[in-house]
């Protein structure tokens, strides 16, 4: 059989263009990608990679717009609203309600279906949630926060109750680092420094978002584990029979030997360094670990808790990078990064064979 012949059209100039158009936002983005550094932050749910992401637009990014914290307004209502309710809630699970009498009729507002969907704190809210706040029964339950679901921030947000609910307010750098809203699917933020351009990946935490995270594992230079040294005696949101840190500890050992990551630099950040720091001094750390011996001293248990993860990887020419962090505290955050970052552009340098 003879060959069948082919002929190739040149198209229309306007096709020409733009196909030209193409190929060079296709060699545009080669060039762009060579010259790329990607850092992916992964952890359990809860431990700061957000609040780290947005540290970076921050630091990098001239901070956020006025329209952009003013979008963080519900989102923080919501949060005093709910760390009321789950306060509040919490008298049933631990069977303990001294809430005072006259107070009753108040804590009620908060255990109605009706204020899941209120959005916005209310005069008559605020004045309930001070009122609350004063009263020993409601702190009694605080100080129990550990033994129920309580964001870190209620104790923040709800001592700045006046200012929150004032007609002119608009959230603060340090609101909007506080403000908490469950990472769901991916996010990404870029930002050029040193001369070289950065995109960090931030992926959900809790277990139903872990599935995502092998679409992020391509092209990583360096791998961001957080770890929040703080919440070693609190359980996982979406499974109360395991402990927070237990379950940091396994999923650390699973991504660090994880095939995917043979090659990348990891950096491990024991992140909550403040809340640690303070718990640590009535909490022993034994609580979770039953071979700690250091006491209720900040020094032993953060020495301990980095030589636990380190131990955990069993690719011995791999070096695990540990900073402890406070990632709600810009200046350590701009600190701990300045000194990252010869190490994941060292990293890129040896991927891209410069090195």
């Amino acid at each position: 059989m003879g060959c069948v012949g082919s002929k190739s059209y040149a198209g229309s100039k306007g096709d020409q263009a733009k196909s030209s158009k193409i190929d060079e936002y296709l060699r545009k983005e080669r060039r762009d990608m060579e010259h790329e550094v990607k850092l992916l932050l992964l952890g359990a749910g809860e431990s700061g990679k957000s609040t780290i992401t947005k540290q970076m637009k921050i630091i990098h990014l001239k901070g956020f717009t006025d329209e952009e914290r003013l979008s963080y307004k519900d989102i923080i209502h919501s949060n005093v609203i709910m760390a009321m309710r789950a306060i509040i809630n919490a008298t049933e699970k631990l069977g303990i309600n001294n809430i005072a009498p006259e107070n009753k009729d108040l804590a009620e507002i908060f255990t109605t279906n009706e204020i899941l969907f209120e959005q916005k704190v209310t005069p008559e809210i605020a004045d309930a949630v001070k009122t609350l706040w004063k009263d020993p029964g409601i702190q009694e339950l605080y100080s129990k926060a550990n033994e129920y679901q309580l964001i870190d921030s209620a104790d923040y947000f709800i001592s700045s109750i006046d200012r929150i609910v004032a007609d002119d307010y608009c959230p603060t750098p340090q609101d909007l680092l506080r403000a908490r809203a469950r990472t769901t699917g991916i996010t990404e933020i870029c930002f050029d420094w040193s001369g070289v351009h950065w995109r960090m990946v931030d992926v959900g935490g809790q277990r139903n978002e872990r599935k995502k995270w092998i679409h992020c594992f391509q092209d990583v230079t360096a791998l961001i584990f957080c770890v929040a040294m703080s919440e070693y005696d609190l359980k996982l949101y979406e499974d109360e029979r395991v402990n927070r840190m237990h379950e940091s500890v396994t999923l650390f050992e699973e991504i660090c030997n994880c095939q995917w990551f043979n090659d990348t630099s990891v950096i491990m950040f024991l992140n909550k360094k403040d809340l640690f720091e303070e718990k640590i001094k009535t909490v022993d750390l034994k609580v979770c670990f039953d071979d700690y011996e250091g006491g209720c001293n900040y020094e032993p248990a953060v020495e301990y808790l980095e030589k636990k993860f380190m131990k955990l990887n069993r690719n011995k020419s791999k070096v695990i990078y540990s900073h402890v962090t406070c990632a709600t505290d810009t200046q350590n955050v701009r600190f701990v990064f300045d000194s990252v970052k010869d190490i994941v552009i060292r990293a890129s340098l040896a991927t891209s064979s410069l090195m």
